[in-house]
């Protein structure tokens, strides 16, 4: 019987040993990866949309997502080097420039030399 009684007893420690082990994080918050863009701007506009529902928390969000949304209320749209930007990798892709050839026309262009590609 008292066989019986000490089987009992370690049993039950092993069953919330495991119980205890089972709980704990598989890893710890300090060595989480950080977000990715898609995921901070998914975080940024879910915060954006607080307060609106239904279709127009649904409209926001799809537009939001897109890049359309300011990231915040009171960024301009556009600055001029944003614009300078656009203009010049529409043109880069334009010609189908790649690699170095494409990065020597980017900086060219964004100075405001732009050279024709080859």
């Amino acid at each position: 019987m008292s066989l019986s009684l000490r089987l009992l007893v370690i049993s039950a420690a092993f069953a919330f040993a495991g119980t205890a082990f089972a709980a704990s994080p598989a890893t710890p918050a300090a060595t989480t990866k950080p977000h990715t863009a898609q995921q901070q701007r998914m975080i940024d506009c879910n915060h954006q949309a607080t307060g609106k529902k239904g279709d127009e928390r649904k409209a926001f969000m799809s537009s939001c997502l897109k890049g359309h949304a300011s990231a915040s209320p009171a960024a301009p749209a556009d600055t001029a080097q944003h614009t300078k930007m656009k203009s010049c990798n529409a043109d880069a892709k334009t010609k189908a420039l790649k690699g170095a050839e494409r990065k020597a026309f980017m900086s060219s262009c964004l100075k405001g030399n732009a050279v024709a590609a080859h």
